[in-house]
């Protein structure tokens, strides 16, 4: 081989590397690239509790006994779907006169909520389980209670432990109580007789 014929192959050998080099340091940052671009991408889509917080919500009350309450989540809300029975419906009559507002004037449920029951069907009552006052979660205390905090001839209902609000099993409020307002009665419709979708408009 010549003088001449060395430096030809040097150069070669040194292309050769070179581009081997920038191959292999393009493959690394392609793929460094689309692993970054695959979280980011993901970002904008969003998750599926951030989907669930604003999405309707289908509720099974095939299993719900009478008398029973189901809680379900919609909005990040506590949503109340009650079973009531005979008795139950039949306690809602004859308080008026105690209620703050027992015809709901105010706008605490859909139009066709807009009854003595609060309720698309009577005896389904659908609220969301949280006091108007200050955003404490009521609990259900039935009719015969020895709950000390609700009168002696309590109907049955919800009562708020933050601070003392009464609400009747239609959810609606007592009088001089600190809830301003009826407990929230959310948009909702039936699927069928045993299924509820809360979140969306409709009659049965």
């Amino acid at each position: 081989m010549s003088d001449l014929t060395l430096p030809l192959v040097e150069a070669a050998c040194i292309d050769t590397q070179r581009r081997t080099w920038l191959i292999a340091t393009g493959t690394a940052g392609g793929a460094a690239a689309i692993a970054t671009a695959v979280p980011f991408v993901a970002s904008f889509a969003p998750s599926e509790r951030a989907k669930a917080l604003g999405a309707a919500v289908e509720v099974d009350i095939s299993d719900l006994a009478p008398g029973a309450m189901k809680t379900v989540e919609w909005r990040g809300k506590p949503v109340w779907v009650v079973r009531r029975t005979a008795e139950m419906l039949a306690a809602l009559q004859g308080q008026d006169a105690r209620l703050a507002d027992p015809q709901s004037a105010k706008d605490q449920q859909p139009e066709y909520a807009r009854n003595a029951s609060r309720s698309v069907r009577p005896e389904i009552f659908v609220a969301v389980g949280i006091c108007t006052h200050l955003g404490c979660s009521p609990s259900s205390v039935p009719a015969g209670t020895a709950n000390p905090s609700v009168d002696a001839d309590w109907q049955g209902g919800f009562f708020c432990p933050c601070h003392g609000s009464t609400f009747d099993g239609a959810g609606r409020v007592f009088k001089n109580k600190p809830a301003p307002t009826n407990l929230e009665v959310p948009p909702h419709r039936y699927l069928s007789d045993t299924r509820i979708v809360i979140g969306e408009d409709g009659t049965a």
